[in-house]
């Protein structure tokens, strides 16, 4: 409004020819400061899910960084903080006191996005012994209340895997009586994918056992995290459907679709966060004569670095059959990287030069010739996923991990 003022003390002393030109100037400028006032009382749209990450303790500067930076797409953040010890006591490897928790923790709660720690436990056999024990399981519950209340958290998030499918019962009582015992606060239970058997099994057992019940879980958790990634080669059907190609996914779309319709006859829809990877992995392939022979695993990659490997390698990252990014080079020390002045197979996919150029190779002389494969998880490949979301009307999306080197660009999916 001064500057509205300021104008109508000039029209009083300018020569009224020019007085409709200014009142046309101040007519304009206050539609301006109108519409300016309507966009910045009215918010912005929200998305029609909710949206959920992990933060990892072994990269928490960047993380809680890029989780504060971002706090206006969230709805829930998840620390990934605590693990269980053997004994069923709970460790923080966090350190969620420091201050850079803290700070994440208040811009979360001025935004009312929930705070909803992690409790980790990867032994299956530890898990078995405490949870099958009730003296030792109330304990572990209770432990886990009070960190909570302690915390002055919104609930937690219980991400238990590798368990044994004679914990499948006693895990479920445990949900149960932890739910009871959180009262009010949130219980949320991250559950391994399940591949449908026809997909996974070349042969179907007469007898599949799990070590997750579904039904049970969606009936004592508020909501359940699907981590629909780590693919790689687990599912037959999609491997035999990708042959002729390397193949070793993070996440292929259809594949997550296939767990979604399976979870979805046991788990209620408004209830599903599914869980997609902001990760990559590095692979040695060995290629043999006629056919991409098998994987090992060289490490774990996010974004920035396998851009950076590919722009040392001089290699174009393409869009691979499972919707994500791929490439393929020989290593700087490789014997076999003579092989790159071969020319390259007609029909060959962006990013895949070097290990057709291998597969050539192979097939001509007889032998097995290693090539190193990187396979990763973008905002493309990422916006597949949220189109099952909206698809199949769940709840939201988990984004693992939220590290600063996560692709930008999901942030504009939200």
């Amino acid at each position: 409004m001064p500057v509205v003022r300021f104008f109508c003390f000039i029209v009083i002393l300018l020569p009224s020819k020019k007085d409709l030109v200014v009142y046309f100037v101040i007519d304009n400028m206050r539609i301006t400061i109108f519409f300016l006032l309507v966009a910045l009382l009215i918010p912005a749209q929200a998305s029609a899910f909710e949206v959920a990450g992990w933060v990892p303790w072994w990269q928490d500067t960047m993380g809680t960084k890029s989780a504060k930076n971002n706090i206006r797409d969230l709805d829930i953040i998840y620390p990934f903080a605590y693990e269980v010890e053997s004994g069923g006591g709970i460790v923080d490897k966090a350190d969620l006191e420091d201050d850079k928790w803290q700070d994440l923790f208040d811009r979360a709660e001025d935004k009312d996005v929930l705070i909803i720690p992690s409790v980790a436990w990867f032994n299956g056999a530890d898990i078995h012994e405490v949870l099958s024990n009730k003296t030792k399981r109330s304990a572990h519950i209770d432990e886990i209340v009070d960190m909570v209340k302690e915390g002055g958290y919104d609930g937690v998030n219980i991400d238990y895997e590798s368990k044994l499918s004679k914990t499948i019962d006693y895990y479920s009582i445990f949900l149960e009586e932890l739910k009871d015992e959180l009262g009010k606060k949130k219980l949320t239970c991250t559950v391994e994918p399940r591949t449908p058997p026809e997909y996974l099994y070349r042969d179907i057992p007469a007898t599949i056992e799990y070590a997750n019940d579904y039904k049970e879980i969606a009936k004592h958790c508020d909501w359940v995290e699907i981590m629909a990634y780590d693919q790689q080669r687990a599912a037959h059907y999609f491997n035999e459907a990708g042959k002729g190609y390397p193949y070793i996914p993070v996440a292929d779309a259809k594949w997550v679709e296939t767990v979604v319709e399976l979870a979805l006859k046991d788990i209620p829809a408004e209830k599903i966060m599914l869980g997609v990877p902001t990760y990559g992995r590095q692979w040695t392939l060995t290629v043999a004569p006629e056919w991409y022979k098998s994987y090992k695993s060289v490490s774990s990659i996010n974004q920035p670095d396998a851009d950076e490997l590919a722009d040392d390698y001089d290699v174009e990252p393409g869009r691979n059959q499972a919707g994500e990014l791929s490439y393929s080079f020989f290593p700087e020390d490789s014997p076999y990287k003579i092989i790159d002045i071969l020319p390259t197979p007609k029909g060959t996919p962006v990013g895949m030069e070097s290990a057709a150029k291998a597969l050539f190779f192979a097939t001509a002389t007889g032998m097995e010739v290693p090539v190193n494969i990187v396979w990763y998880s973008d905002a493309k490949a990422i916006d597949e996923k949220i189109d099952l979301i909206e698809k199949y009307d769940l709840k939201g999306v988990a984004l693992f991990k939220i590290d600063g080197e996560e692709d930008k660009k999901i942030w504009r999916l939200f």
